[in-house]
């Protein structure tokens, strides 16, 4: 396969040869074979004065660090970036968005939360991208459903920021019979540190007196997982499969 050339940086869109042109290409051959940059090209709609939008969107990727490091940049990042302005930079992250939501939906488990892996399942598009830690509790039904989520808390974990009457003051209010927290930890190793341990133990004390279970805390890497109850940081022998 012969790869194709990369137009100069500073060619405009209207300067390149039809066949070279993102949008034309698309049509003609499908999104699969145009390039990142390309693809963020037709995101980005426009180049600047003097450069295509191909050129903008490579710069952007580079800024950033790539493709994967845009699922978790902000809109103040990318301004930084020579020729994105505020509709560019909410642009992009309106697709990123959606592509994610995409992701997600199409992987989603059962609504149903049997096994710590259902629960992993649940989250780990959601938390493995994050370049902070995101602390999420899952509201569940007598039977396991799921009745909602919510993110409790980012930053590092630790037993100040995140308190019992934070996590279990939306549970109550959902009628929650148990909930299984999590986090996740950006370097990728979800090695469950011994202030992730200390604090499960506080949050299923703080359960146990309000009547709402802690079925278990999962640790979220990068497509990997640890249960705390699979490991045997939980004083009983319950599993989520009853």
């Amino acid at each position: 396969m012969v790869e194709r050339q990369r137009p100069e940086r500073g060619t405009l869109m209207a300067e390149l040869p039809i066949e070279e042109r993102p949008r034309e290409r698309l049509l003609q051959a499908g999104a699969e074979t145009l390039s990142t940059s390309e693809l963020l090209a037709l995101v980005l709609g426009t180049g600047t004065r003097g450069e295509s939008a191909i050129a903008v969107g490579e710069r952007v990727l580079s800024h950033v660090g790539g493709l994967r490091e845009l699922l978790d940049v902000q809109v103040s990042e990318l301004r930084q970036v020579s020729g994105v302005g505020v509709a560019k930079a909410v642009t992009i992250l309106a697709a990123i968005e959606l592509g994610r939501r995409l992701h997600i939906s199409v992987g989603a488990p059962a609504q149903k939360i049997t096994s710590p892996q259902d629960a992993a399942g649940y989250l780990m598009e959601k938390l493995r991208f994050l370049r902070k830690e995101h602390f999420v509790t899952i509201h569940l039904d007598t039977k396991h459903q799921i009745l909602g989520e919510e993110v409790v808390s980012i930053g590092s974990l630790n037993a100040s920021i995140v308190h019992p009457r934070e996590i279990f003051k939306t549970a109550v209010k959902r009628s929650a019979a148990a909930i299984i927290c999590a986090h996740n930890h950006p370097s990728g190793d979800p090695t469950p540190s011994q202030e992730d341990i200390d604090v499960t133990k506080r949050l299923v004390a703080a359960g146990t007196i309000l009547g709402v279970e802690v079925l278990d805390h999962i640790v979220i890497g990068d497509k990997r997982y640890i249960s705390l109850r699979e490991r045997g940081h939980f004083s009983d022998s319950h599993s989520l499969l009853g």
